[in-house]
């Protein structure tokens, strides 16, 4: 099926690269004294790269139009974030998620564009 959907493979390699920045992010705040409300450029960071790796993975595959399909995975990845934030913990849509969605948008956009020139 991920050879199929350029789309679905750029979302689980993001979600992959997501959950490794995030895993390492725990453990640095774990280890250290720093307070998580000044996480959010960190936060923003890890999105970016796991938007940026899937993107272009999304890019490659699909063999034309990356910036589409990486700018398209952007808006499908802040839309699952959102939901996981929504049903999870109740939380609305606020600055930080608008935040995300340009960061993915863009990130994921460029990412597609790197991945057709992979594929050359």
């Amino acid at each position: 099926m991920m050879k199929s959907s350029p789309l679905f493979a750029g979302l689980v390699y993001a979600v992959a690269f997501m959950l490794a920045g995030t895993l390492l992010a725990s453990l640095v705040l774990l280890g250290t004294n720093i307070p998580e409300k000044s996480w959010l450029g960190a936060t923003l960071f890890i999105h970016g790269i796991a938007m940026l790796v899937g993107g272009a993975v999304s890019g490659k595959r699909s063999g034309g139009k990356g910036w589409y399909h990486g700018g398209l995975l952007g808006a499908m990845y802040t839309v699952v974030v959102w939901m996981i934030g929504f049903l999870a913990y109740d939380a609305g849509f606020s600055k930080e998620m608008l935040g995300l969605a340009v960061v993915a948008l863009l990130a994921g956009a460029l990412g597609g564009m790197i991945g057709i020139n992979l594929k050359k």
